[in-house]
Formats: structure tokens, sequence, C-alpha cells
């Protein structure tokens, strides 16, 4: 038989050592499918339930494993189905690629059925590099090119495959004028800033008395280098979300996450340092960092794209943030371990955990959301990898979810799109299927799609040599990110049209494909539960019902938020008869002196 341009396709993806493919079958790439089939066992597909749902599992897995996401879809609807998920890779600066079906080339032009500009479609999403094959022996470029390029650059690239083409016998380019003739391979370099930059940045980090340190997704992979010069400096630590897993909360000094869904902690630490490294962060809220001018500033990051973009910094180091750090160790002076900069940060962590836990053990009704997560973060097995939906939940897995050394943790960061965290977690799985998986997830991402990927979990999970996979699920029957937004942020109370969702029995629909429903409605059941839950050995869907009135406070309220808040009270807010006892003595203590804890 003849090897066709798909069987030529899967041939060099597996070169470039390609194992997972996430994606959904379609005409439009039925011949890809069937030389996929040919392939054997050198491959995985992972069957989804929807595309969008395979870009987000390609982005995750890039994540979770360090090597190429891959998604697949079919022509017209299919691939435009992929573009959330591949914004959430590009927001995030993840290698995924995506490979799209089409029309017959004959047809292209042709108003044809589920024939879309696939190249403009892309466009945006794939910037860095979007083609469609025209003849067979493009395949061979497009491929190394594109999969060189999304490493390369951290990007997402895409290309589109007519389908008359797919079948065709596959031609390696002629040896003439025209033609390209590519080859497979790629090593990231090491990537320093010169030594008298080093030197420059070292100046402004040893003259501070107070250094603060932002570290972000850029250095997951620095911990190590991290620890010794926050040692070195006697600094305190602040993550942003996506660099959660970057440091153990169980060291004194970090403060844990920083802005909206952050620390009283990290709060101070920004606001009173005199000097600030970031370290791999695109954290966008510039209102958590110091004041322009309070501090002087050094930042290191791959991409000199997002240097200087949130502060202005006085010093720029374009590196990679293991290796910078390393080099930029030696040039550091050792700080006195006395300092007293470094007891007021650490005594700031001890008082953010201690209320942390207060506030997760206030009674409500039924179950305080806080608690849902404090209760998991001292079960947290070893290795465990945690992901998160957008939405309030993500909230208390920012604050309240301690992740020790060797955890894995991620989310939709730049995008914060919900419905993330149970895709996330399957790809999780599939990058380390011998590691435990919690996905913590609110009713309305559940609804959304969540639950539909629960089937594939049912479908996959005897691949998974490790048992042990779990979907929380904060059951509050209310959008409550946005209730919140509207409260706090627009002193308008809930709008029941559009934030009151349906109460949905989500352990019950986990019993009905086979995997374990859990059901906990009572704070005293709630450790028991997760107990059971991360015992299982089968997949488990634990429902929670939590409370809705709990507030997801930043770790700053402003004077206008507290007005708005307050104009709200005074509205009319029929559902919420608890919240003025229960949430208004936190929000309005965040921003009154001492008398606003006062019932």
């Amino acid at each position: 038989m003849a090897r066709t341009v798909g069987d030529f396709f899967w041939e060099r993806m597996g070169e470039w050592d390609v194992k997972t493919i996430f994606g959904y079958p379609g005409d439009g790439i039925n011949g890809l499918l069937g030389a996929l089939d040919r392939a054997g066992d050198r491959f995985e597909f992972v069957q989804v339930r929807h595309e969008e749902m395979a870009a987000f599992m390609a982005s995750a897995y890039a994540k979770f494993s360090g090597r190429l996401g891959v998604c697949l879809a079919t022509s017209g609807p299919g691939a435009s189905h992929l573009l959330t998920g591949l914004y959430d890779a590009k927001l995030d600066h993840m290698p995924v690629l995506a490979i799209a079906g089409q029309q017959a080339r004959a047809s292209l032009g042709g108003h044809y059925q589920q024939e879309l500009d696939l190249q403009s479609m892309f466009k945006d999403v794939a910037s860095a590099f979007v083609q469609q094959a025209s003849v067979p022996a493009q395949t061979r470029h497009l491929v190394d090119r594109a999969i060189r390029t999304a490493l390369g650059e951290r990007a997402v690239t895409a290309i589109v495959f007519p389908n008359d083409l797919q079948e065709l016998d596959y031609e390696e380019p002629p040896r003439k004028h025209g033609t390209v003739h590519s080859g497979v391979g790629y090593t990231r370099p090491k990537v320093v800033p010169y030594e008298a930059d080093l030197r420059r940045a070292a100046d402004v980090l040893n003259a501070g008395d107070k250094v603060a340190i932002l570290v972000g997704a850029g250095a997951l992979h620095a911990t190590d280098a991290v620890i010794a010069v926050a040692d070195r400096l006697n600094a305190g630590a602040a993550k942003a979300l996506l660099g959660k897993a970057a440091l153990p909360d169980d060291l004194p000094w970090v403060t844990g996450s920083i802005g909206l869904l952050g620390t009283k902690a990290s709060w101070d630490l920004m606001t009173e340092c005199d000097t600030l490294l970031m370290i791999g962060s695109g954290f966008p809220y510039s209102e958590f960092l110091p004041k322009e001018g309070a501090a002087r500033g050094v930042q290191i990051d791959i991409e000199p794209g997002m240097l200087s973009l949130r502060y202005p910094m006085e010093v720029n180091l374009v590196g990679d943030s293991a290796e910078t750090l390393q080099a930029l160790l030696p040039l550091l002076k050792q700080k006195s371990s006395t300092t007293a900069w470094r007891k007021r940060v650490e005594a700031n962590v001890a008082d953010w955990w201690k209320t942390a836990e207060d506030r997760a053990m206030v009674s409500a009704h039924p179950i305080n959301p806080q608690r849902v997560a404090w209760e998991l973060s001292s079960r947290l097995p070893d290795r465990a990898i945690v992901t998160s939906d957008s939405g309030s939940c993500a909230n208390w897995y920012a604050r309240d979810v301690k992740i020790r050394r060797g955890m894995m943790c991620s989310l939709s960061g730049g995008l914060a799109s919900m419905g993330a965290a149970v895709p996330y977690a399957i790809a999780a799985k599939f990058a380390h299927p011998d590691r435990p998986v919690i996905a913590l997830i609110g009713d309305g991402a559940m609804q959304m799609n969540n639950m539909a990927e629960l089937i594939t979990v049912a479908k996959y999970r005897d691949r998974w040599p490790n048992k042990t996979f779990v979907v929380c699920v904060f059951n509050n029957e209310d959008l409550n990110q946005v209730t919140w937004e509207q409260r706090v942020m627009e002193g308008n109370p809930r709008y029941d049209a559009s934030q009151l969702i349906p109460d949905v029995p989500y352990h019950r629909f986990a019993e009905l494909i086979g995997l374990k429903g859990i059901f906990v409605d009572d704070p005293a059941r709630l450790g028991s539960a997760w107990d059971e839950a991360l015992a299982s050995s089968v997949p488990v869907v634990l429902n929670v019902k939590t409370d809705p009135e709990v507030p997801p406070l930043p770790s700053h309220i402003s004077l206008q938020q507290a007005k708005n808040f307050t104009s709200m009270l005074a509205k009319v807010d029929p559902a919420e008869v608890h919240l003025i006892a229960d949430t208004a003595r936190q929000v309005l203590s965040s921003v009154l002196p001492s008398g606003g804890d006062k019932k």
C-alpha cells in the first residue's frame, strides 16, 4: 500500500516525539484518522466530548508535561470549537499544535458546506505560524516548522489539511528551485544575560533593605534557585496564580498568592517593600504591586515583550529564570539573618494562615466554601496535581490550598476561562498517570462543560495506574464570582435572572456512568468525605453544598468597593437574609480602623 500524506504526517510527528493527541473525529480529518489507526500503538488518541476540551487538554498537557500539546479537529465547527482552548494556551505561553481538517481543495471558495476560512480564523490565536497544506510535498516542512515554532516561541501553531489531500500518495519535495527541505529537532537554548547586566541587577538588589520577590509560571522550574536568592537577600516572596507551585507554602517567608485572589501577607509585602524582583511573571494587576516610584525593580523573563510591562523596572534581564538566578546569586551579598524585614514578612505570613483557618471554620449555610479547600489542603497526597476552574472556587484554591514541594497545579490563567478544570485534570493524568489528581470546580463551570468530560474520565480511567481522581464541585446554585462582582464593584444586588442556576445532583450523574459519587451538606462530614474520596479506587465526584454568601474578598478592599457594598445592602436582595450579619463585617473591617469588626 502506498504511503499517504496522512501516513507521512504521523511518521513525522513521531520523529518529533509526539505521543498524545487530544481530539474528536469528523469527515474533514478521516484521512488523518485512518493513518493514525495504521500507526498502531505509537500514538495515544484521546477522544474528548467536545473539541474545545481537546484544546484545553493540549494546553494543560503542555503545562504539566513540558512537552508539545497537540489537538485535532475536523473542518468547520470542529475547527472553530478549538479556539477557546487555544487562546488559553496562547495567553499562558504554552506550546500547542492545532491540526484541523478542511474541505476539498477544489471546493474552496465555492461556499461549500463547512467551508470556513481557517487560516484567517486561526490567524490571531496561532499568529506565530498557521498554514494550509496545498500539495503532498509541503507536509514535511509544515510539520517541522509548526512544531519548532511552537516549542521555540512557546506559542500556538496550526496546520490545516484539506480532506482530499490527506489520502494522496506522499511525495518528498523535489530538489529544485521553489521547494523546501526541512529537518527534525529542537533543543531549548541556554539564555542568560551579559555579566554587566547581571551586575547592574545585583547592585539594585544589594542596595535594598526590604526586598520582595514575585514569581510566576516562568519560575516553576527554578524553585531551588529562587529559594537561594531569597535567602541571600532575606526577601519575602509572593506567587502569581500560575506560579503557585513555584515555591512550597511551608516556607515561612512565602506569602502565597497575590492580587484579587491573593493574601493579606502578599499585599503587605508589596506595599512595604523598597525593592521588587519579578521572576517569570506576567501578573496583570498593577494596583497590587508597589506604587510607582516606591520601589526599585529588577525583572527576569525569557520574553522581552513581558519586561517592564506591569511595573517600571530599573533593570530588565532577558533570560531563563533558573539559569539567570544561578548566574546572579554569586553577585548578591548576604543580608543579615536578623533583618527586621524578613521577620515582619514571616509574622505576616503566620498571621495570614491563622486568619485563613479562622475564616474557613466560620459556620455557613450549609458549608463554608473556604473550608472545602482548607480541609483538602492537609490531606493532599504527595506529588498531587491540583487543577481549578475560574470563578469563586479559584479564590479558595489560591488562598487556602497549601502546595508542598513536588506537587503541581494550574488553571486557565491569562484567559481565565470557565470550564477548564476537568479537561486540565484529564490532561494531567495523561501526562502523569502515576500521580493523584484533584480538580476544584464551581457548579456553573460544571454545568457549562465539565460534566460531559466526566464521560471521558470514565472511558480512560483504567489506563491510569494511580486511581486517585477527584472532582470536587462547589455547589451553591449561583454564578458566585460574578454575583460578588455585581455587589462590590457595581454596588448592585445579585441579579437572579442571570446568576441563579439549577441544583444538579452531580454525584448521582457520576454514579450513572460508573464513577463514585459523594454528597456532603454537613461541615462535620467534610473531612471524612475528603478522606473517602482520596482513598477511592475509582474516580470520584464530591458534591459539596456550599454557601454562596461567603464573600471571595480580595486581600485589600478599597474604600470605593466598601461604599458600593454598603449601598448594595440598602437595595433589595431578598434571598440573602444572613448576608448582612455574615459578610458586611468582613468587608467593612478591611477599610475601617478597628471598629469595623465590631458587632
